[in-house]
């Protein structure tokens, strides 16, 4: 602890540990509604519709709350974790499943940590939406944004911007297709095309 206070200093030490005594009363609160308004008072921006699940947040003594924004109708599952060394920014209609988790930093240790020379500390804000879904237990990892109705299959592993209408999966995500062309598949099956990526 006394390491972690001197390389972070006291006034961010107490922010965090404020912090986490703020995310106590959030885990306390049963209902999604009363979640946002909490977070809202913390200085979360969360639109009308937007539906948080028991979602969980790391790095809170760097941005604070403020460096949320939720649009409106998205959906954040059970388990969902979210980084906030960095701004993290859903756009209307995005889902992130149950288990999703979205980074924005990188930091391997303290600052003698023997691999900060080959991996330094670095972060970065994430944006995804609008209209984006992303997959159980998917992990978007710092730097990568994901696209306007872009699909990321389930345990994915995001290590590059998704563009707008794609399709990704696997570890790390590739592409597997796109949007549009599987709307007019499923179109010209009368809608019963084959179920989506897992």
């Amino acid at each position: 602890m006394a390491g972690a206070l001197r390389e972070i200093g006291w006034a961010r030490g107490l922010r965090y540990v404020l912090l986490e005594l703020a995310m106590v009363v959030h885990a306390a609160l049963l209902l999604p509604p009363l979640r946002a308004g909490w977070l809202r008072l913390l200085g979360a921006r969360i639109a009308g519709g937007a539906l948080l699940m028991d979602v969980r947040f790391s790095n809170l003594d760097r941005t604070g709350l403020a460096g949320l924004s939720i649009g409106p109708r998205c959906y954040l599952g059970r388990g969902v974790r979210l980084d906030l060394a960095d701004r993290i920014e859903l756009l209307e209609d995005t889902t992130l499943a149950d288990g999703s988790v979205v980074l924005t930093h990188l930091n391997v240790g303290f600052r003698e940590h023997p691999l900060h020379a080959a991996f330094p500390s670095m972060h970065a804000p994430a944006r995804l939406g609008p209209g984006a879904f992303i997959g159980a237990g998917a992990l978007i990892l710092p730097g990568c944004s994901v696209g306007a109705r872009a699909f990321v299959a389930a345990g994915s592993v995001v290590t590059a911007s998704v563009p707008d209408g794609a399709i990704v999966g696997g570890s790390p995500a590739r592409p597997l297709g796109d949007i549009a062309a599987r709307a007019a598949a499923a179109a010209g099956t009368g809608g019963s095309g084959a179920a989506a990526p897992r």
